[in-house]
């Protein structure tokens, strides 16, 4: 009689009377039971694997049917760029602009159209690359005029390291055929040079076979500038706020000739291969736990009306006591809450979260909707001190207050023990602060909340006053806290060079133009942060950006940055 599967084996004591035969059958059938089991355990783990292979292959076609859909809305939106730029640049609306506005605007034009072609073939390319089958032709070279034969040539050779024939059935050395060279023109400061890139070619006269080293990449593949001729480009645009028209004439003396339409053309794509580390430098300023934000206005031309409207560039650094530091630019259209909300509020596709932390900044009422404890209970707000402490000083600097002068005293007395704690470690400095600060600010709110009974409403002395005591709480929270700085001193010094640049530039040409102008200013600015010279820096990483690998990207960023050895290209 067959037993069915699963049913349970009497235990050994119950079969003593049976006959060999039957003990091993019996045993004959358990073992046939369990390979049974197994089998069926095996084709269950089977199935569950199966779902979740096509689980995960679901998830992927979503993934990648997400990523087209957006590539395909970023194609869109730049074609759609590319068209208004071409509409403004040849439109007669433009002529409402005088000389200087027209000359600027052009300038803008140029570069933003080069980053917008640079940023919508990488869409392209990247769109293409799983189904291209095709190889590619070679991009047709623009004749372009000879590199000035006076210049200073650096010689580079680039030749196989094995020239011996490839093919196994030969293995015979190759004969030097001839060589390829190609020189892109490169500056170090107060000196133009060219390097001569000399590429030999290796041939075996038996198998007719050709060798020679591949050319290395460049930010602008089949361009004149090398890496360091484009940072000086931008560090003398965005550092030392010469426009495009100026360093025409200045590379001019040198026996160069460098359109200002190629100069802007020149920045425009080398900012468009900078957007992903400016992109991995945000998330890096936005890590911590501490941050100071300010904002400031910037004149952004508008190219249908012929005149400039306001702008804003938002600025947000790491703390002051931060060990490593670290400053990053949004350009803005406006001064509303919607733009610090939207820069703080992460990318979930991205895997960044959203910022959560100390907000230390000048008490502008925008700031109130991004610290709003309602939405952002992971968020605290923080004060400028040196906000509070000059509305007094304006008092003080009347002759006529002698509530402003005193204020500033005691205000003085509490920047004098701050300065004491500068060195120390954050813990060490909320203690100190606990000990010394602390019975300082105690008596300055008595003070101040004596001194508001005598003072007339609506007075300056009384809008002090108000402001000081309203807003006691932020002012103090670095009593609290060793991380916070008492002030917003370090992040206004990091917007002085958009101070400088509006003197300058006069005006930004359009919302793109910002946005690079605050990419290349995050870097260099975050550079000069961590102690470097910002041409070495930038060079440094523009030569290195076409081949670095996208998980090794953070080794370009200004904090963790050294500089990678090279050919010595003095001689």
């Amino acid at each position: 009689m067959l037993r069915m599967l699963g049913m349970r084996v009497p235990p050994a004591t119950d079969l003593q009377g049976l006959p060999p035969e039957a003990l091993a059958l019996i045993e004959q059938m358990q073992r046939h039971i369990e390979r049974q089991d197994r089998a069926l355990a095996d084709h269950e783990r089977g199935l569950a694997e199966r779902d979740r292979q096509l689980a995960e292959r679901q998830e992927l076609l979503q993934r990648k049917e997400r990523e087209i859909a957006l590539r395909d809305a970023k194609l869109e939106k730049l074609e759609f760029e590319i068209a208004r730029f071409k509409r403004w640049k040849f439109g007669a609306r433009t002529e409402a602009m005088n000389a200087e506005q027209r000359r600027l605007f052009e300038e803008t034009l140029a570069e933003d159209e080069a980053a917008l072609q640079a940023a919508l073939e990488r869409l392209r390319a990247e769109g293409k690359a799983a189904d291209s089958t095709k190889p590619k032709a070679p991009p047709r070279r623009p004749r372009r005029e000879a590199l000035p034969a006076h210049l200073r040539r650096v010689e580079h050779r680039h030749e196989p390291a094995d020239t011996t024939c490839p093919n196994e059935d030969c293995g015979q050395p190759m004969t030097r055929i001839g060589e390829d060279v190609r020189e892109r023109l490169d500056v170090v400061p107060a000196e133009f040079f060219v390097h001569r890139h000399v590429y030999g070619k290796w041939a075996c006269r038996c198998c007719q076979t050709l060798k020679q080293q591949p050319t290395a990449p460049e930010v602008i593949e089949g361009g004149v500038p090398a890496s360091g001729l484009l940072a000086h480009t931008l560090i003398s645009r965005f550092t030392d706020h010469l426009p495009y028209y100026r360093q025409e004439a200045i590379n001019a003396r040198s026996g160069v000739h460098t359109p200002r339409s190629t100069l802007a053309a020149w920045a425009g794509q080398a900012g468009a291969a900078l957007e992903p580390l400016y992109d991995a430098h945000k998330r890096f300023v936005l890590g911590c736990q501490v941050l100071h934000a300010d904002e400031t206005p910037v004149a952004l031309l508008d190219p249908g009306a012929g005149k400039t409207r306001r702008a804003y560039v938002w600025a947000y650094a790491r703390s002051h006591h931060d060990p490593t530091p670290g400053v990053v630019y949004d350009f803005c259209l406006g001064r509303g809450a919607q733009y610090p909300v939207a820069f703080l509020a992460g990318d979930a596709r991205a895997g960044q979260r959203r910022w959560a932390g100390t907000l230390l900044t000048d008490r502008y009422s925008a700031y109130d909707t991004v610290l709003d404890e309602r939405v952002h209970p992971q968020r605290r707000a923080a004060a400028c001190v040196a906000h509070a402490r000059r509305k007094f000083d304006e008092l003080a600097k009347t002759g006529m207050s002698a509530l402003g002068e005193e204020a500033i005293r005691r205000f003085a007395r509490i920047y004098e023990v701050e300065g004491e704690l500068a060195a120390l470690h954050d813990e060490e400095r909320r203690a100190r602060r606990q000990e010394l600060a602390k019975p300082l600010w105690d008596k300055l709110n008595e003070w101040l909340e004596l001194e508001r009974r005598l003072v007339v409403d609506g007075g300056p002395a009384a809008a002090a006053i108000d402001y000081t005591l309203n807003h006691w709480v932020a002012l103090t929270r670095h009593l609290d806290d060793g991380a916070v700085p008492i002030d917003n001193n370090h992040l206004e010094r990091q917007i002085k060079p958009w101070a400088m640049g509006r003197k300058a530039w006069m005006f930004v040409g359009s919302e793109l133009a910002g946005q690079r102008a605050a990419m290349v200013m995050s870097l260099v600015q975050s550079a000069r942060l961590n102690g470097h010279d910002p041409f070495a820096y930038l060079s440094d990483v523009l030569r290195r950006l076409p081949t670095q690998l996208n998980p090794r990207l953070a080794e370009l960023l200004p904090h963790l940055w050294r500089p990678e050895a090279v050919g010595d290209t003095s001689q």
